[in-house]
């Protein structure tokens, strides 16, 4: 037979071919309605409940990945966004109504987002920013996106002002709002490999700092005594001179230096009491 007379076959339409894709996610919605449809008629905590439960969880699984997907620019292990995506499933399959006629990813979805972006809001942020602030940063960052697809650069800030018509100021406010999601470690290079990390260039903590307010305060209560008494405490403490020496140094006796030392620090205590 030749070509001109064979049959001709039957034409198959884009539409009607799947692709692998589409396919499981054929399959996953049909399971996912089958065991809906087992777990309405189980008493919750028995042990086929929790089996048909945990089967709903599995097979929709990838909905989560999907929609953790979407926060991959946050720079949050993604291991940790699926686990509080898989948090809002569950809440998901516990509400979800079959005979409401809805499809489950339909009613799944918010739920799934609704969990990740409170995860973000209540516990990934380094330093809390006002939730207009954040909002607006939000709006910065998908506008930075656009215009570096469509300039293929990166924009400046003037431009993202011009896009979402606000000032440079707020775009710069955002943009630094933006850095509260992640912090720095102190022990990280700053400036590639080898180089120190922050907590090398830190100044170290001078142990006499401690003593500045003691001595300034020693200093503000000894201008108040007399000048022999002021002389003695500064031979004693200051040149370290014992009582013998500073007798012999103003002619007196040690007895009487030990007297005017008595005398000294119950006037400086005093002294004290009432400045406190």
């Amino acid at each position: 037979m030749s070509a001109s007379t064979a049959p001709p076959q039957d034409e198959v339409s884009p539409d009607t071919v799947q692709t692998p894709a589409k396919r499981r996610g054929a399959d996953t919605r049909a399971l996912t309605q089958v065991l809906f449809g087992q777990l309405k008629d189980l008493e919750p905590g028995t042990p086929e409940h929790t089996r048909v439960r945990a089967a709903l969880i599995e097979a929709n699984l990838p909905l989560v990945r999907y929609a953790a997907a979407r926060f991959r620019s946050r720079n949050e292990p993604m291991e940790d966004v699926v686990q509080v995506g898989t948090i809002g499933l569950i809440n998901a399959i516990d509400r979800f109504d079959p005979e409401r006629g809805v499809q489950f990813p339909t009613f799944a979805m918010p739920t799934v987002v609704g969990e990740i972006k409170r995860y973000f809001r209540d516990n990934v942020r380094t330093v809390h920013v006002p939730r207009r602030l954040h909002e607006l940063w939000v709006q910065v960052n998908s506008a930075t996106e656009d215009l570096t697809t469509a300039f293929g650069r990166s924009p400046s800030t003037a431009e993202i002002a011009e896009r979402l018509r606000i000032s440079e100021e707020e775009v710069l406010s955002c943009i630094e709002a933006g850095r509260s999601y992640h912090a720095t470690s102190l022990e990280a290079a700053q400036e590639g490999d080898g180089m120190p990390g922050l907590l090398d260039r830190l100044g170290y903590e001078d142990p006499a700092l401690d003593g500045v307010e003691h001595r300034d305060l020693v200093r503000h209560l000894l201008v108040q005594l007399p000048e022999r008494e002021q002389r003695i405490l500064l031979l004693r403490y200051y040149s370290n001179l014992t009582q013998s020496q500073i007798s012999a140094e103003l002619g007196v006796s040690q007895m009487h230096v030990s007297r005017l030392l008595a005398r000294s620090f119950q006037r400086l205590r005093s002294a004290n009491r009432i400045d406190a």
